[in-house]
């Protein structure tokens, strides 16, 4: 069965872009963390929500592959789901569409669960894995 994705409006600001008159490489990234937090933070898995729970979850991995521009004032989507790792990480696939559901970028972030010290989490403690459950569960329902 193909992910369900939650869905971030966001329209490119005019600081946003470059002087080639289209969006800097870099703001794919932070709008990535704003689709990613609007989904987590719906199941208090979002970086401050983690981190009261006394854990932190630093990105290891961020894959991203640009499809074509965005342009100022252009109105995005911003996909984001989420994947069952083995592992205590946490993954989440996300896609960036512009006008007309156009395809922008596609990528993903890794996150590994520490403990507040910095100490990696080999399982996910059953208070994130409860949650993460939860965000799973709310995907994999149509």
């Amino acid at each position: 069965m193909p992910p369900i994705w939650h869905e971030t409006p966001l329209t490119v600001r005019f600081n946003e872009v470059d002087s080639y008159q289209v969006a800097w490489h870099g703001h794919f990234v932070a709008w990535m963390e704003v689709g990613r937090n609007d989904l987590a933070g719906r199941f208090e898995l979002n970086a401050e929500q983690i981190g009261a729970a006394g854990f932190r979850a630093p990105v290891v991995t961020l894959e991203l592959k640009f499809r074509r521009p965005a342009r100022f004032n252009e109105r995005l989507i911003i996909a984001t789901s989420a994947r069952r790792c083995e592992s205590a990480t946490l993954e989440f696939p996300c896609r960036i569409m512009g006008e007309g559901r156009a395809l922008l970028a596609e990528g993903s972030t890794i996150h590994v669960l520490t403990d507040s010290a910095g100490i990696l989490q080999y399982r996910l403690p059953p208070l994130i894995a409860g949650r993460l459950e939860r965000l799973l569960a709310s995907l994999e329902t149509p």
